[in-house]
């Protein structure tokens, strides 16, 4: 089965689209058309380009597949998490500590413009503030208050700790030890959001055209994108896809892997029961590699994520196997039915960091400074909520003449996975095992 047959698979018992009906469509690309700049994808990150690109008076033409907000944008955790999927390490490693920290500074605008962008177009998604990150044990609880308190010593970055004392206050559970509350993350319906980011955009002047897959780029000064029934020319294209492209930049292919990541939602809890399980009421997360991870909905449910696939192979019987998981964080679920369960595929990189630069220089192998930019954004490794709206305003930026803050993290230095298409995946399963007794142990 291929990827995008698994993904369809795993759209159709999804929480997020039986709550957020899709009241508005657009219309297939069925002509050639003009553009400033053209995106593929109208994911989280596409469209958060094409409002950035509209407001600064450009023509955007906005390409996709299948259905905007179709994939992980419309189907994630939705926790809007500060930092980066990687250890701030890793860009400090690479980019020194100055640069390492603007970095930091940005996936925190990168939250607040999420709120912005609700407050200016009206989107209501169910936010609500607060996030929490626990540990399981003891040496998990040494490593998170170590980063605690690193951050609050070199970023100036406040969390507050919880104490296995406090901990009762925050979460019903027995499982953890103890962690950090972070009252500038958050979570959201993130369907709600990217229908909200569409209509935005639309009432901005942005073309959007669904079921309007790319079938070619044809690079040049001016760049053409060949769809089944037209094409687009621009002087500027934003390759907004991740694990999506399906061939359409190889160059990429080799630098992330799509790995599957399951989530359930709960029939509807007691409210009293539902309120008492995360007090708070924040998003989430462990702090295990291969992670846990879970939010209270605003009608009741619990809605909990945790098993990945390396493989891409959907895990037997998800269902019943979430629930367990739900229900051994939450001995008081042990009876509650899960009413959905669904997934899809994030696109991970070798250092979890993420992969932003331009193509235009490589395209098919050919070398011409002077052809028009083409930009790309991939590699979010899961921790993108917030980072995608973050890294469509940088494009925009960079469009515009100024590309200071999008090179920062274009200097992040990129390694392909080993094996080849052939033996990679099973290199990653392999690697992912480890991983996984390591958290057991």
């Amino acid at each position: 089965m291929t990827l995008l047959q698994t993904d369809l698979q795993l759209t159709k018992n999804s929480y997020y689209a039986a709550t957020a009906p899709r009241r508005q469509r657009f219309p297939a690309l069925q002509s050639n058309v003009d553009a400033d700049v053209a995106i593929v994808g109208a994911g989280l990150a596409g469209m958060s380009a094409a409002i950035e690109l509209a407001d600064r008076g450009y023509r955007v033409v906005l390409l996709e597949a299948r259905q905007v907000g179709w994939g992980a944008s419309g189907r994630n955790g939705g926790q809007a998490i500060a930092g980066l999927a990687c250890d701030q390490s890793v860009i400090e490693g690479q980019l020194g500590r100055t640069d390492s920290k603007r970095v930091w500074d940005m996936t925190l605008e990168a939250i607040r413009l999420i709120g912005e962008r609700r407050e200016r177009f009206a989107i209501d998604c169910d936010w609500r503030d607060g996030y929490l990150g626990l540990a399981v044990n003891e040496r998990k609880a040494r490593e998170l208050h170590a980063w605690h308190e690193q951050m609050q010593r070199d970023y100036g970055y406040q969390t507050r700790w919880i104490t296995p004392q406090e901990m009762p206050q925050w979460i019903a559970s027995p499982r953890f030890h103890s962690g950090i509350h972070d009252p500038k993350g958050g979570h959201l319906h993130p369907l709600k959001y990217s229908l909200g980011l569409a209509a935005a955009a639309a009432s901005l002047g942005v073309q959007i055209h669904e079921d309007s897959a790319v079938t070619e780029i044809l690079p040049g000064r001016v760049v053409k994108l060949r769809t089944a029934q037209g094409s687009v020319s621009a002087s500027h294209v934003l390759l907004a896809g991740n694990v999506y492209l399906q061939g359409l930049a190889p160059v990429l292919e080799s630098r992330v892997m799509p790995v599957g990541t399951y989530i359930v939602t709960s029939e509807e809890i007691e409210p009293t029961l539902a309120a008492s399980l995360v007090p708070s009421g924040s998003a989430v997360c462990d702090t295990n590699f291969v992670l846990d991870y879970f939010r209270p909905t605003l009608d009741h449910r619990m809605l909990y994520g945790g098993r990945v696939s390396y493989s891409t192979a959907t895990p037997m019987n998800l269902a019943a196997s979430m629930q367990q998981r739900m229900a051994r964080t939450f001995p008081q679920l042990e009876n509650t039915k899960v009413e959905f369960a669904w997934g899809g595929f994030v696109d991970i990189s070798m250092n979890r960091a993420p992969d932003f630069g331009r193509l235009s220089d490589r395209l098919h192998g050919l070398e011409r400074s002077d052809w028009a930019s083409v930009y790309y954004l991939q590699g979010f490794s899961g921790h993108g909520l917030a980072l995608t709206g973050l890294a469509g305003k940088l494009v925009a930026e960079a469009i515009a003449g100024d590309a200071e803050r999008f090179d920062t993290f274009a200097r992040i230095r990129h390694r392909s996975f080993p094996g080849g298409k052939l033996l990679r995946t099973p290199a990653l399963v392999a690697g992912m095992a480890y991983y996984r007794l390591r958290d057991l142990l």
